[in-house]
């Protein structure tokens, strides 16, 4: 009995590892970084073990609700944590890196530009053919067009946001809520399809929902007004628990 004690006491978390793990969630969305990993399911587990984290560890508290929102099974198959990125060093990597790629980058601009001038004085001394110039303009449109490309490939900026919806009374039928809200649709809003029901008092549960959204595309300001007045009879209110950048 001494030792079953002694696992269970092993398996929660203390108020020192909570200190520990919202200081790292201060960098990252999750312990491995961006995506969830093995670790979050076994922080997770210690979090369970004890209960719900202080809503003072505001960072740890957000990610508990989050992973909160994903079954059992679906957490045992994250994988194993990736290298979680720390800012200082690597920066400081990637900063050298991008003074070497720039260096490259020159040499070969002014092999471009050396290889050009050649052409523009070989058909200076002996004339430019017909066929020529036209795979010349063909070689320059569909490099034009490359570029385009390029610049309409902008890196899309997403969040993860949690948030709370609490109704009027106690009673009121939350999963019948969750499904209108869910089927508010836009361009850039993305809901996750699992939500939870936790008790406030005299009876109430609120309902918790995650989503994931597109920044300029979405404004959650927009999306709480449009849910409590589509919902006024049902909403009492819309807070957001977190929010945090991909």
């Amino acid at each position: 009995e001494d030792n079953g004690t002694n696992n269970k006491e092993k398996s929660m978390a203390t108020e020192e590892k909570f200190q520990e793990w919202d200081a790292k969630l201060a960098e990252n969305n999750f312990f491995g970084g961006d995506d969830p990993s093995s670790e979050d399911n076994e922080v997770y587990k210690q979090c369970k073990a004890s209960g719900e984290p202080p809503a003072r560890f505001l960072n740890l508290w957000g990610w508990f609700l989050l992973v909160n929102l994903f079954t059992e099974d679906a957490r045992s198959a994250w994988p194993a944590p990736k290298q979680a990125k720390k800012g200082g060093k690597k920066e400081g990597k990637e900063g050298k890196k991008g003074k070497k790629e720039e260096k490259v980058e020159e040499k070969v601009e002014e092999k471009k530009e050396e290889k050009a001038d050649e052409e523009d004085e070989f058909d200076a001394m002996f004339g430019e053919t017909e066929e020529d110039a036209e795979a010349k303009a063909s070689a320059k449109e569909k490099t034009e067009k490359a570029k385009e490309k390029a610049k309409e490939k902008v890196l899309i900026e997403k969040s993860i946001v949690l948030m709370e919806v609490k109704p009027w009374e106690a009673g009121q039928d939350l999963d019948t809520l969750a499904t209108k809200i869910f089927a508010i649709e836009q361009d850039g809003l993305m809901w996750k399809e699992q939500y939870k029901k936790d008790p406030i008092g005299y009876g109430i549960f609120k309902l918790v929902v995650g989503m994931t959204i597109e920044d300029l595309k979405v404004s959650v300001d927009d999306l709480i007004e449009k849910i409590c007045e589509d919902f006024k009879d049902e909403v009492q209110s819309v807070d957001i628990l977190s929010f945090n950048k991909i």
